[in-house]
């Protein structure tokens, strides 16, 4: 069984930044793509990110590309996602997921293992 477990989460304001963390138990990143989804208050479950096992493919949602970034140069066990120049309309609960695939998919049914999220919040 995969667990992941994110943080980095919490309060900040319009234009700043934040770097979320995604551990997961063992080194299941070197086989497995990872994706990065969000839930905003009233809505459904979106992609934001995702990146292939081993680093070597990133995959963006239209709306974070150019602000968010995947590093490539992650430790085994753990996944990053960096957040630039936010927006209030970024404010959402994120989640990390492992897929069942090696490359970066967008669809959530590709995704076998769900962290339990952390809250984003930008102010305006």
């Amino acid at each position: 069984q995969v667990q992941l477990v994110e943080s980095g989460g919490g309060l900040v304001q319009a234009g700043g930044s934040l770097r979320l963390s995604c551990a997961a138990s063992g080194r299941t990143f070197r086989s497995y793509a990872m994706g990065w989804f969000r839930q905003a208050p009233g809505k459904e479950r979106e992609f934001v990110a995702a990146i292939s096992a081993g680093g070597g493919t990133t995959y963006y949602a239209d709306s974070v590309k150019g602000r968010f970034t995947i590093p490539r140069d992650n430790a085994e066990n753990t996944r990053y996602l960096q957040m630039n120049s936010l927006k209030p309309e970024d404010t959402a609960v994120y989640y990390c997921a492992r897929s069942l695939k090696a490359i970066p998919t967008r669809p959530e049914y590709d995704y076998a293992y769900w962290g339990q999220g952390t809250q984003v919040t930008v102010s305006s």
